[in-house]
């Protein structure tokens, strides 16, 4: 198989509810004539985020093309889990033309460039782009800023906070590999938040990398695909935290699946989840609920306390009307008793 004939990847990589799937969504609705695979990594049990690009595949990205790993972090399992779904991918007729890989928001992508060295798919596959997601409102906050003395700073100033967050390095990981940076919902920010996030941004990547601002997922196609990096072989010019220590934990990281009853009214919801953002420090919180009258299921993705929520698709004749949602925060923060209090879940069986 020759240089020109390698399967070209994207990985799409971007801290939790950075907007991944939603610019997946739209490059699936969009794909500028490119027949598109997904590989999609969940961070928790519940596939959420593949059943979302589920429902909106079209002939150019059936659903068949549409594949889930749920085992942990893509970085790191990459034998068993991986490797097989990329050979699936290129074994499927007609063959994808392009293959878009939406990380989990903890996956660092230096060791998933490094699966692609593996000699089962090193000749099939080559890295077309580094794609970063950034929440211009969040690095604007100085969430992510490099500088110890900044960060230094915020701490004391907020009381809130007590301990190294992981986070940053995960951030600072994730725009050093990067190719191009998305920097999303700019609306949010406002004009000086996106100067500040692109300040951060250029300060923290080791080379030169266009920052672009996207709205809903909404960018061209020919922008973000069919950029050649190559990046399997661009090792040296994409630098980690972990270049010396090889592996990473997700330890400082956990995850439970909340089952919720019929909800009389979304907003209960909303203000539980907000509470719970602000009082335990819950990262991210995804999945959808069953609204009592109502035939389509409500989607709920909330970042922090920002919450959105919108019905996406009619119940199944076969469903149970219960809703899902899986909450990750840092490890100390997940008190399930708490939080399975705070939404109204339904009550486990003893034992």
């Amino acid at each position: 198989m020759t240089e020109l004939a390698k399967l070209p990847v994207t990985v799409i990589t971007g801290f939790l509810g950075a907007g991944k799937t939603t610019l997946i969504r739209e490059l699936m609705q969009n794909p500028g004539g490119k027949r598109l695979a997904v590989v999609v990594n969940e961070f928790g049990d519940v596939g959420v985020d593949g059943e979302i690009l589920k429902s909106c595949a079209i002939p150019d990205c059936p659903a068949e093309n549409i594949m889930e790993l749920s085992n942990g972090c893509i970085c790191c399992t990459v034998a068993d889990d991986f490797i097989p779904t990329i050979e699936a991918l290129m074994a499927l007729e007609p063959r994808p033309d392009h293959i878009l890989i939406e990380t989990s928001g903890l996956a660092l992508p230096k060791p998933l460039l490094k699966a692609f060295d593996w000699p089962d798919i090193r000749s099939k596959i080559t890295v077309d782009g580094v794609i970063a997601l950034a929440d211009a409102e969040a690095v604007a906050a100085g969430r992510f800023a490099p500088d110890v003395a900044a960060v230094d700073a915020q701490r004391q100033a907020d009381d809130s906070i007590d301990h190294e967050t992981p986070l940053s390095e995960v951030f600072e990981d994730q725009i050093s590999c990067a190719d191009i940076v998305l920097l999303t919902k700019p609306d949010l920010a406002g004009p000086e938040g996106v100067a500040k996030a692109k300040a951060v941004i250029a300060s923290e990547a080791p080379r030169p990398v266009p920052v672009i601002e996207v709205a809903e997922g909404a960018v061209d196609p020919r922008v973000i695909l069919g950029l050649e990096a190559a990046a399997e072989d661009d090792m040296d010019a994409r630098p980690s935290h972990h270049d010396d220590h090889g592996e990473h934990e997700h330890d400082d990281f956990d995850s439970i699946v909340v089952d919720l009853p019929e909800l009389s009214d979304p907003q209960t919801l909303v203000r539980a989840i907000e509470t719970l953002a602000k009082a335990h420090n819950i990262l991210r919180v995804k999945g959808y609920a069953a609204v009592a009258g109502k035939p389509m299921r409500l989607l709920v993705q909330a970042v922090g306390a920002r919450v959105r929520h919108q019905f996406d698709r009619p119940w199944a004749a076969d469903e149970a009307r219960q809703g899902r949602l899986v909450v990750i925060a840092e490890h100390d923060d997940i008190d399930r008793e708490v939080i399975e209090a705070a939404l109204g879940a339904v009550p486990q069986p003893a034992g």
